[in-house]
């Protein structure tokens, strides 16, 4: 029996062909971004990810309620960067307005992009803050009046008196706003399973990354909490693998051995250089003598496990091993047997992008949705006329204890 498994799109910008590369970036604004939204709305995709990018995250999720009917927002919001009462309002006013369709991706950054929005704390002392921070939202959320009292997060008690202008909407999603995120360092692990209801992390391969996860559900399961999780791929899908592969091959040539490079060395150990740098494993090291001799690997050389690549995306050139940018890369069929083998391994929910998004949003639709077990709570549309893919309508989420 295959598991049920929750699709989301990405929905940023900028968009392109292949946007990691200048020429093959599109610049677009508000109209893209709502053609973007109401695709992966009318699809069926259970959400999509707003993550940084140029425009505000709560801003676009806002402008995108109107046009669109079912799918989730899930918008990555740094803690700090408003206070938890206001954050609390303005999820109240969203879930109002939009039938609860939001969800939060709690992002800890770095400390220096934290200390350019005014938070300034070390590494570890950080998740203590965030924690205090996503604690006094959700207990706002709520419809909690009594205050916080924290180390980091100090909310006085709120009164409500007799007008209407005084008094909050409540909450509309009855056990809170999921929170969605990641950390993978030691306070990272042990703030997310503290705090978290879907854990996230970048792709691997699927044994690898159920090992992560069993690892970070062992120590929730210390304090004893359960938690989903869910992982972040780039998908080239196609009808046949050769079309698949040969569309890896055509972003190959556009991309340059100048980026390649320069992915290598922001993931070498600290004192390594590209030259010094000998990888346990034999297939990164060929590709990183590829590189270093001024070439690129071919296309099936980055394959890491079936249907699993390393080449160049949006979000990395993962030679040094999967991360950021890797990519699902196969026919519909093999797609979807590595979707499942990655929900066997304990993945619930699926981050996924294509460029352009909203083409390739379709080809997932068309191609992978039929073949998946899909947990998004509606009816998934068809693309052929007449036809719905029924989708088991299960419990709406709720923030775990």
């Amino acid at each position: 029996m295959t598991r049920p498994v929750k699709l989301l799109w990405y929905l940023t910008a900028p968009d392109g062909p292949y946007p990691w590369a200048p020429e093959g970036r599109w610049q677009t604004g508000f109209d893209h971004l709502e053609q973007l939204a109401r695709t992966i709305d009318k699809l069926g995709f259970y959400g999509a990810l707003l993550g940084s990018s140029a425009y505000e995250s709560l801003a676009v999720a806002a402008a995108m309620i109107p046009a669109t009917e079912r799918m989730k927002f899930l918008v990555a919001q740094h803690p700090g960067e408003l206070s938890s009462a206001v954050l609390a309002k303005y999820a109240q006013t969203f879930d109002h307005f939009s039938n609860g369709r939001l969800l939060f991706n709690v992002v800890n950054g770095n400390d220096a992009g934290l200390a350019a929005l005014g938070v300034h704390y070390p590494h570890d002392e950080r998740y203590d803050f965030s924690f205090e921070y996503w604690d006094a939202f959700r207990k706002v959320y709520g419809g909690d009046r009594s205050g916080y009292e924290g180390d980091f997060v100090k909310l006085a008690p709120r009164g409500e008196g007799g007008a209407p202008m005084s008094v909050w909407s409540g909450p509309y999603q009855p056990g809170g706003v999921p929170l969605w995120g990641a950390g993978t360092s030691g306070p990272g692990v042990a703030h997310s399973v503290k705090l978290l209801d879907v854990y996230l992390s970048f792709a691997n391969t699927p044994p690898l990354l159920g090992d992560k996860f069993r690892r970070v559900g062992a120590e929730a399961a210390k304090i004893g909490r359960t938690l989903e999780y869910g992982t972040r791929l780039q998908v080239i899908v196609r009808e046949t693998e050769e079309e698949a592969w040969a569309y890896a091959d055509w972003l190959l040539e556009r991309s340059s051995v100048e980026h390649a490079e320069r992915s290598i060395r922001m993931r070498l150990p600290p004192g390594e250089t590209i030259e010094s740098y000998r990888s346990p494993d034999p297939q990164i090291q060929r590709n990183i003598d590829t590189v270093k001799s001024g070439r690129l690997p071919s296309a099936r050389d980055l394959e890491v496990y079936p249907n699993v690549w390393v080449g160049p995306a949006w979000f990395g050139f993962d030679i040094m091993g999967p991360s950021a940018g890797t990519t699902l890369v196969g026919s519909a069929q093999n797609v979807a047997a590595r979707i499942r083998e990655y929900a066997e391994q304990g993945v619930g929910a699926f981050i996924l992008s294509g460029f352009p998004l909203i083409s390739e949003a379709h080809r997932v639709a068309e191609l992978l949705f039929p073949l998946l077990d899909l947990d998004h709570g509606f009816d998934v549309p068809s693309l052929r006329v007449g036809e719905a893919r029924k989708a088991p309508v299960r419990e709406p989420e709720r923030a775990l204890a």
